[in-house]
């Protein structure tokens, strides 16, 4: 490797682990967006909405500075499908489900949408994943849902649902949005989706705008303002730089943190406990999700390594 290779080797890990990062952020944040149900803050609705808004209004004046192709017509219903998954499939099941459970809940089941992704490309792309892949995937749900009834008493909550939901909506999301990024700069794509979104966004956001929100602490709006500008938009900014410099095999396996560092982010900002059985959990996931990476399943698709669980 030559002293310039391993320069942006070096970059493209620092940037994609900003990216990471900022990330892992989102569950804590939106949690301090949407309160719980004892202190409700913001509605997950307009979260939802209003983040989407926001970045789609940011991903405006980008598109326009870099002087981005319009995309073509036949990429319109892949850019549908990811749109409905990443802009308001994830983050209003997210938020749904962050009323009722804490970050490093959400952060163990989220630790699966990598292993969902593979498994819904393998389907929608009719790959045949081998063996081990299909072990680690099985073994993974099985953890994230024995988990998930542990923590509910023996037996699953209406947020675990809404989770699964999450992971659902950001896998379908994620295939659509990879089989455009083949032919189109990933962070363009993202550009265009949230742009393309904004005649639902903005209305849907001045609609659901709080009726009490002068009464909703300065700490939710805190947590919604980063929602909009960090994991909406300007993550996927690092982490695409970061693939872009590093190459994506190494740079991508970054990722494989994000579950963990969301459950430690949760303890400063929230408040929450740090349970030795969410870490334990946590990192099976992660272990689970690094060997199921090495596993042979072929693509038909250049597609993402992932969009960043925003």
């Amino acid at each position: 490797m030559t002293a310039q290779s391993q320069q942006d080797l070096t970059r493209g890990l620092l940037l994609g682990a900003a990216g990471v990062a900022m990330f892992a952020m989102t569950l804590p944040m939106t949690r301090l967006a949407v309160g719980d149900q004892a202190a409700p803050q913001l509605p997950p609705a307009f979260v939802t909405a209003g983040r989407a808004a926001v970045a789609g209004l940011l991903s405006v004046l980008y598109l326009w500075l870099v002087r981005a192709p319009r995309p073509d017509r036949r990429h319109a219903p892949a850019l549908l499908v990811s749109g409905l998954g990443t802009v308001i499939g994830f983050p209003l099941c997210l938020a749904m489900a962050l009323r009722e459970v804490d970050a490093a809940h959400a952060a163990v089941v989220s630790g699966t949408i990598p292993l969902a992704t593979a498994l819904v490309a393998a389907w929608s792309l009719r790959q045949r994943p081998s063996a081990g892949f299909w072990a680690c995937a099985l073994a993974g749900f099985g953890l994230v849902l024995g988990y998930a009834a542990w923590q509910g008493g023996g037996r699953w909550v209406a947020a675990d649902a809404w989770l699964l939901g999450a992971v659902l909506s950001t896998a379908f999301g994620y295939v659509a949005g990879a089989r455009v990024s083949a032919q189109m700069p990933a962070a363009h794509v993202i550009g265009w989706i949230l742009v393309f979104s904004l005649p639902f966004t903005v209305p849907a956001a001045l609609w659901l705008w709080p009726a009490g929100a002068a009464t909703v602490r300065p700490s939710a709006w805190l947590g919604f303002a980063y929602v909009s500008v960090f994991s909406m938009w300007l993550g996927f900014f690092a982490w695409y730089r970061g693939l872009a410099l590093g190459g994506v095999v190494r740079v991508s396996q970054v990722q494989l943190l994000q579950p963990f560092l969301a459950i430690v982010f949760a303890v400063p900002v929230l408040g929450e406990p740090l349970e030795p059985a969410a870490l334990a959990c946590a990192l099976a996931v992660i272990a689970l999700v690094f060997v199921s990476r090495r596993t042979q399943v072929r693509s038909a698709v250049r597609a993402a390594p992932s969009q960043g669980a925003t």
